[in-house]
């Protein structure tokens, strides 16, 4: 794991993201059944519910968490954390046609367009409240364009382009709420897949 450190810590949390797809493509191939996802993300949010209540409550000074969370992660749930969550209620709640593209969405669209278009990011508020963080406007069309590409190779073009819109949205509008940040690590997959359902249901 260590090698990660040649990466740079950017491009390594990319990695990190990309590395979540293994889930949804090994069911995609048929290595791994619907129910055995399912079984696999609910034991990985228990596993992931004792490390970050040992990490912020009693402190687990590991050289990886430095190395990959952000700043506001540090005295917060990290991204990793909150991916888990979210992945873990869409594979709960929805069927594989919404719920596939949808995890794909963060662990692909996101890093990928994060990679092609890094634009300026600006914000919204007074920051005591409630604050937006806003990406730039070159970086959202990247993320529409990937993650309704994704969306195309599991649904039809209408809830592929409801799941990239609802994906965009999710991406590149992150609020903060009296100091804590709501992590589009947490807010993609739900949007997504809400996105994606809408669409089905409208053709």
């Amino acid at each position: 794991m260590r090698s990660l450190v040649g990466l740079g810590p950017e491009v390594a949390r990319r990695g990190v993201h990309v590395s979540g797809s293994a889930l949804p493509l090994a069911y995609v191939v048929d290595v791994l059944t619907w129910g055995q996802v399912q079984a696999i993300l609910v034991a990985a949010l228990a596993a992931v519910v004792v490390l970050e209540v040992i990490r912020l409550g009693i402190g687990l000074d590991w050289w990886i968490y430095e190395y990959l969370t952000r700043e506001y992660e540090q005295d917060n749930l990290a991204g990793y954390a909150l991916a888990v969550i979210s992945a873990t209620a869409v594979v709960l709640i929805a069927p594989p046609p919404i719920a596939v593209p949808a995890l794909l969405m963060l662990t692909l669209g996101d890093p990928i367009s994060g990679l092609l278009a890094s634009g300026r990011i600006q914000s919204v508020g007074d920051g005591r409240y409630l604050e937006l963080i806003l990406k730039a406007p070159r970086a959202l069309a990247v993320t529409f364009v990937v993650c309704t590409t994704i969306g195309l190779a599991f649904v039809a073009p209408v809830a592929a382009l409801f799941g990239g819109l609802a994906a965009t949205v999710a991406d590149g509008v992150k609020p903060v709420i009296a100091t804590y940040v709501i992590d589009d690590n947490l807010t993609i997959p739900l949007a997504s897949a809400a996105g994606i359902a809408l669409g089905l249901a409208i053709v």
